[in-house]
């Protein structure tokens, strides 16, 4: 089961229609309508979406189909975690969503963003040595010929006179 058929049985779970659960967790209904017919893959947004809205939802089941639903009383919640049971993200480090229909680990994969480093700014300086500019003038244009078209499929040109 892929996260988009999770997704689609929390909405049936809820008895919502997709315009309504698109509403209700503050997504537009185009968003899903992308994730549902596979032109889009669920982002994280949408699965903090769905988390504000429902907090007791499993996001390890949401995300990876691991688990119930729902938390039972005897799991820690997401609130609940210690620093040690959680994740620990450094600068310059991502969550590397991609694979993980094909990655069923409870913690998604971290990889270091080198993505970021290369698409700075980088500092440009202008050297200008004096030299002076030449603009070339573009040929005026003329007008040759105007065309409408109508509703009824037909269409009459205009030229003007010489």
């Amino acid at each position: 089961m892929d996260m988009k058929d999770r997704i689609r049985q929390i909405m049936e779970s809820k008895h919502m229609t997709q315009q309504v659960f698109a509403d209700y967790i503050g997504t537009t209904p185009a968003t899903l309508s992308g994730i549902f017919n596979d032109r889009t893959r669920p982002t994280i947004n949408i699965v903090e979406s769905i988390k504000k809205k429902i907090p007791d939802i499993n996001t390890d089941w949401l995300m990876f189909g691991i688990g119930d639903m729902y938390h039972t009383p005897t799991q820690p919640t997401d609130e609940v975690r210690t620093n040690e049971q959680a994740p620990q993200m450094r600068e310059n480090e991502i969550f590397d969503l991609s694979d993980f229909e094909s990655n069923p680990s409870p913690t998604p994969r971290i990889q270091t963003s080198t993505a970021r480093l290369n698409n700075s700014v980088r500092n440009t300086h202008l050297n200008f040595n004096g030299e002076e500019t030449k603009l070339f003038d573009k040929p005026t244009r003329h007008v040759t010929e105007i065309r409408v078209y109508y509703d009824d499929q037909t269409w009459e040109s205009f030229k003007p006179a010489k």
